[in-house]
């Protein structure tokens, strides 16, 4: 299942991946201008971009999407 979701803000991709987890995330501006963040559980790979767009890729089924989304919007509010 793949969803997409627009937070309607600017996120500073550079200030994100080093504060994030390093062992979870991708961020390699030269090859893809996104950011890869994969959560273990449930098993969603996120793709977050600075303009706020947020592409969540992995989940079986709206359940999963929405705990990947919730976990995402934790890091996210802690972090930036």
């Amino acid at each position: 299942m793949v969803c997409s979701y627009n937070l309607g803000k600017y996120i500073n991709i550079n200030k994100l991946s080093v504060t994030l987890n390093l062992e979870n995330i991708e961020y390699e501006p030269e090859q893809f201008p996104g950011l890869v963040y994969r959560i273990k559980d449930p098993r969603i790979v996120v793709l977050i971009f600075s303009s706020g767009k947020i592409i969540l890729t992995g989940g079986r089924n709206m359940e999963d999407i929405r705990k990947g989304l919730d976990i995402l919007e934790e890091k996210l509010d802690s972090v930036l």
